[in-house]
């Protein structure tokens, strides 16, 4: 028996949940796509390559070729650090205010929708025990109906339906935690870039890196 038709017989043998949990699979699947490509991208960028880039830049008093990198890299970290550098200031206070602003905008976006993907999975266990108790209270009626010659044969269809049904749920739900897991961190290591590049940036140009802000280049 190949693997297609095993899954087959297997699904068809779990009952009327099967299709619920298959139905929440198929979400799953579709939600964590659109997560790993908008996450994805972002991760794409070296944080750490991205700040030193830029510090660079801003030592020599490149302002403005620290703020057109910042623009061409497409990513949360070189928004944030974009912002401070088109600020005309080197009050602390104003610069973390510009970046707390900036990262307002850009860094939910990331985790948006991510929580969904944990409901989803926890809810295909609890649907796959639904089936379960579905399976075992159907098996059991049966068994209590039916003549004694078939009452084995009813059990095991019971037994058999509550089984997958716990299986299937378990088989969707736990991928779906890994990979729920795997994007938050993700996301917090984005997070972490994008603090890292704005502290290091603020300090600079409230140190007077490189130039005063009258002598900056515009960005």
């Amino acid at each position: 028996m190949n693997p297609l038709s095993t899954f087959a017989e297997f699904f068809q043998n779990g009952g009327p949940f099967m299709y619920i949990i298959l139905f929440t699979g198929v979400l799953i699947l579709g939600l964590a796509l659109e997560r790993f490509w908008v996450i994805g991208r972002a991760a794409s960028i070296k944080g750490d390559k991205l700040t030193a880039d830029v510090l660079r830049l801003v030592g020599l008093g490149d302002f403005s070729g620290a703020a057109d990198l910042c623009r061409k890299v497409k990513g949360p970290a070189a928004q944030v650090a974009h912002s401070i550098l088109t600020r005309d200031t080197r009050d602390e206070d104003k610069l973390l205010n510009a970046a707390e602003n900036e990262a307002v905008l850009v860094l939910p976006a990331l985790s948006r929708r991510l929580p969904f993907l944990s409901i989803l999975a926890n809810s295909a266990t609890l649907l796959g025990l639904l089936g379960t108790i579905f399976g075992l209270t159907t098996a059991f009626s049966a068994v209590d109906a039916a003549d004694p010659s078939q009452r084995s044969a009813f059990l095991a269809a019971g037994i058999s339906q509550a089984l997958n049904t716990t299986s299937f749920g378990l088989i969707v739900a736990v991928p779906s935690l890994w990979l729920h897991g795997f994007l938050v961190s993700k996301v917090e290591g984005i997070v972490d870039d994008t603090d890292r590049i704005s502290a290091r940036l603020v300090k600079a140009l409230v140190r007077g890196a490189g130039a005063s802000p009258s002598n900056r280049k515009a960005a």
